[in-house]
């Protein structure tokens, strides 16, 4: 028989986990309490609520100054700008002259050639080249570039930095050498695709800052063209130029322009001139536009040459002009590229295309609800049948269908961009005509408003005009000729309440001015506009010096 006292013991050697499996539970354990103790550093960095560089610098070391010790510098850089986890984001040490200095850019920004040659110069330094001051030596003598400046305070420099400039830090110093070698990723100042003209200039604007104002600037070499630089946006930092001559335009309007700017608190406008026009123009929930937008330098040069106010933002290549009005939008360069007989002439088939585009549709609609108010030269006009779905609904869907029709054709490639046209003209259009389903009359009289939608100089402008369109069709159809009148009057009543920087959205109409009106209708040679538009309030309105009296007698 089995000795019961050894069989207890070997109940309890079994019931015993292995050595093995303690040892590894003690471990686990172990890991278990240090993964509840939290890294001090870790937990500072999730309790940062800093909403600026300036405050993110000084919650991380308690001044905005610049440490004199290089491991406090990359530090610092570490927490704030993400110093090793951002790739792009070099800090290169080194040591020149016996002193250790320290590289810091960005690596998309910096332009190799420049930074290769300032390099090269420094690394022939030895200790006995360098005065007691060797912050002076390193800016003043070794340092072989032109745009050179001293940085006081670390949020400036990081924020040069940011916009591709390159700095330099050197071990004992409290000041940066900040380099302007910054080239940024552009594309060629392509003719701009929505302002094409048969004659004249080929360049428009780009995505670089510094490239659009030298394309202006080449074409007025006027001293009195200012460019001030600010900077929207907490985080993005985005540059904002804004352009005028200076003994030219109305003071003014210009520090109005530049306050709207200088209060603008927000994180960033990463879509560019769209989102700082909301910022500083307002406009609420009118669907015209305020400001022009232009991508030609020359189109451009002469609306600051009339002292208007330009707004140039980095990465966008259209730039802002300001105050604007209707009549403004509604003029093309091609008028000026031309004879004043010829240009007079496009400017009229512009104006009834943009006319056509408002009232075209509308009027026939009221002519077809009542067509006692034709004239009898205009009988031949209307649905010779009827169709299956109610006229509103048609001009409703075909509105539609043209808009799908704009937005397929932004979206759709090139090759293909012909096929989607033929699906839309001949699949669509066509069928729904022989189906019963539309009159001829609503595609027709639909595809000349188009045209002349798309004729319109000022996309913006087109898409407002196209919303006045639809809210004068559902007018008349609700009250016919009363509607029609009262959505006219609403209209103009809109417009002349509008205002672009208090300048009117009419002018020369409303206010009327006789002569400045003649040069809308008109287009004026060129020695024959001695004056600016007055609305601008210029403070030198003459475009030509008068004649004096040598001249006169001679």
């Amino acid at each position: 028989m089995p000795d019961p006292k050894a069989q207890a013991a070997g109940e309890a050697e079994s019931a015993q986990p292995p050595k093995e499996l303690k040892q590894a539970k003690e471990p686990a354990q172990d890991s278990s309490q240090e993964n509840n103790k939290v890294d001090p550093l870790q937990k500072k960095r999730d309790s940062e609520r800093s909403d600026s560089i300036e405050e993110s610098i000084t919650y991380w070391q308690g001044h905005d100054n610049i440490p004199p010790s290089l491991e406090d510098a990359k530090n610092t850089l570490t927490e704030v700008m993400g110093l090793g986890s951002s790739f792009d984001v070099v800090f290169r040490e080194m040591s020149f002259g016996g002193h250790k200095a320290a590289l810091l850019c960005i690596s998309g920004f910096a332009k190799d050639t420049i930074m290769d040659e300032i390099l090269k110069r420094l690394t022939y330094l030895t200790p006995e080249n360098l005065s007691t001051d060797v912050f002076a030596s390193f800016m003043n003598e070794y340092i072989p570039h032109i745009q050179v400046e001293k940085g006081q305070l670390l949020s400036e420099c990081i924020n040069k930095v940011m916009s591709g400039m390159s700095a330099i830090f050197i071990e004992g110093e409290t000041q940066v050498i900040v380099m302007d070698t910054r080239t940024y990723p552009s594309r060629n100042p392509d003719e701009p695709s929505i302002e094409r003209v048969v004659r004249g200039s080929r360049d428009g604007f780009t995505e670089t800052l510094l490239s659009n104002v030298a394309l202006v600037r080449r074409r007025i070499r006027d001293p009195g063209l200012k460019y001030e630089m600010h900077q929207v946006g907490r985080r993005t930092r985005t540059d904002v130029c804004v352009a005028y001559i200076d003994d030219i335009v109305d003071k003014t309007q210009v520090k109005a322009v530049t306050d709207k700017i200088k209060s603008v608190n927000v994180d960033g406008i990463p879509l560019a001139d769209k989102q700082l026009e909301e910022a500083i123009v307002g406009g609420g929930w009118n669907p015209y536009p305020l400001v022009r937008y232009s991508e030609r330098p020359d189109t451009v040069a002469s609306h600051l040459l009339e002292g208007r106010v330009v707004v140039f933002v980095d990465t966008s290549p259209s730039v802002m002009v300001l105050p604007t009005t209707f009549f403004d939008l509604c003029q093309h360069a091609e008028e000026n590229r031309q004879t004043p007989f010829m240009g007079t002439y496009l400017r009229w088939v512009r104006f009834i295309g943009i006319f056509a585009s408002m009232f075209l549709l509308p009027l026939w609609m009221l002519l077809v609800i009542h067509p006692e108010l034709k004239p009898a030269m205009l009988e031949f006009i209307g649905p010779q049948k009827t169709a299956k779905i109610p006229l509103l609904a048609q001009f409703l869907i075909v509105e539609l269908g043209v808009d799908l029709l704009r937005m397929a054709a932004v979206h759709t490639p090139t090759p293909l961009g012909s096929a989607m046209g033929l699906i839309a003209a001949i699949l669509v259009g066509d069928i729904a005509v022989q189906t019963g389903l539309f009159v001829n009359e609503v595609v027709l009289y639909m595809a000349v408003a188009s045209i002349g939608m798309f004729a319109t100089p000022s996309y913006e402008l087109g898409l407002a005009n196209r919303i006045v369109r639809l809210a004068l069709l559902i007018a008349v159809a609700a009250f016919q000729v009363p509607g029609f009148m009262i959505g006219s009057t609403l209209l103009i009543v809109l417009l002349t309440t509008h205002r672009s920087y208090n300048s009117s959205y009419l002018w020369p109409f409303i206010p009327f001015n006789a002569k400045a009106m003649g040069e809308i209708i008109l287009r004026q040679p060129v020695l024959y506009s001695k004056t600016r538009p007055s609305f601008n309030k210029t403070r030198d309105n003459t475009r030509m010096p008068p004649i004096q009296e040598n001249e006169k007698q001679s």
